[in-house]
């Protein structure tokens, strides 16, 4: 595979969990019924907080994918950061429709 077919795959990849979000539609497998934020961060990896001086929630960073290629969702920029060796791509959602920042403003408040 070449740089190129590299960076194109790791978009898409990008591309499809933004979509995910956008839609508000994410399903474990196929057939199962769509399911809500709590049950899409149950398969994640690492969660990282940005907060303020006052420890005011304002975004997190949500490991998706680890090892190859890396896969991160910034609820803060609003965008899902792929890295795969000197590849990076990023694509972005307008609307969180999952309900994903809301649930983990929500889990950083019961700390």
């Amino acid at each position: 595979m070449n740089k190129t077919d590299t960076q194109t795959e790791l978009f898409q990849q990008c591309k499809a969990i933004a979509n995910q979000i956008q839609t508000g539609e994410y399903n474990r497998s196929e057939g199962d019924e769509p399911c809500n934020a709590y049950d899409y961060l149950e398969s994640i990896l690492d969660i990282e907080y940005t907060v303020n001086g006052k420890a005011e929630y304002l975004g997190a960073r949500v490991l998706v994918a680890f090892g190859g290629p890396n896969i991160w969702i910034n609820t803060k920029t609003q965008t899902v950061e792929g890295y795969w060796w000197n590849d990076r791509a990023e694509a972005y959602y307008d609307q969180d429709n999952l309900g994903l920042d809301d649930c983990l403003n929500e889990l950083w408040g019961c700390r």
